[in-house]
């Protein structure tokens, strides 16, 4: 039994445990990860920033299964990943909408994908729309969509099968800045929500230090991990804390340790 003043601790939902990418090309080997070990809670919401090139997209699609280690090994939940798996969502920077389905049709894609009861996911997927407001969108078309709305069916479509993690990759890298910010409000507000693992790349430290809980610095290629940061702002965050001076200051702090490794 845990004395009073101690706290259950979360299991690790992703062990990455010393885990090196390496592509072999026809004019050699090119090392884009250095071995790599990085434990991610259930429910821990972590931000990768990083130099381009340095493996952030790669270290993602190792994680989703898309791709294997050269070196290491990641477990996720109880099990070991050696091929792509249901335990991911992912989103991109396109939200990869197919225009010519609805946008509930678009959510419940992963549901055809892989052959899941319709009766089943199909109230999920409407209770998603509904927690990402859009609501009343569900027979509109893609091309009816704002960017960032399109974005948010993107979040969904991830969500719908209920996977344990919620993985991004520079989801809303091609949004003007006003509507990342409202994007961002709506991100952390869904996953506080559905209280999914994420884990998103981002070149923006703004972006980084209002939805992490941890921030993972990752040097040029090839990439190592070079700091992680602890975000102590209490969440849920709202977009004034972006001017506060302890957002100020960590951001600040982050972008000098990132500018010295480009330097």
């Amino acid at each position: 039994m845990l004395a009073p003043d101690q706290a259950p601790v979360p299991r690790a939902m992703i062990e990455i445990t010393r885990v090196a990418k390496t592509y072999r090309t026809k004019d050699g080997d090119v090392p884009s990860l250095r071995p790599i070990d990085l434990s991610i809670a259930d429910g821990e919401f972590v931000v990768v920033v990083g130099p381009s090139g340095c493996g952030k997209t790669t270290l993602l699609r190792m994680i989703a299964g898309l791709m294997a280690p050269s070196e290491g090994r990641i477990r996720v939940g109880d099990r070991v990943v050696m091929k792509p798996h249901s335990d991911v969502g992912i989103v991109f920077q396109s939200a990869l909408l197919l225009p010519w389905r609805t946008v509930l049709a678009n959510v419940m894609m992963p549901v055809e994908v892989k052959r899941l009861p319709r009766a089943e996911y199909l109230p999920r997927a409407e209770a998603l729309l509904s927690m990402a407001g859009l609501a009343g969108f569900e027979s509109k078309h893609p091309w009816q969509l704002s960017g960032g709305m399109q974005q948010r069916v993107a979040i969904c479509r991830a969500l719908v099968h209920d996977p344990k993690i919620l993985l991004m990759d520079e989801p809303f890298g091609a949004l003007d800045a006003m509507t990342r910010e409202r994007m961002n409000a709506e991100l952390q507000r869904i996953q506080l929500e559905t209280k999914k693992t994420a884990f998103l790349i981002t070149h923006s430290i703004p972006e980084a230090v209002f939805l992490a809980d941890r921030i993972v610095v990752l040097s040029e290629r090839p990439g190592s991990i070079a700091a992680i940061y602890e975000v102590p702002i209490p969440r849920p965050r709202k977009l004034d804390v972006l001017g506060s001076p302890e957002f100020v200051r960590l951001t600040q702090t982050i972008r000098a340790h990132f500018k010295a490794l480009i330097d």
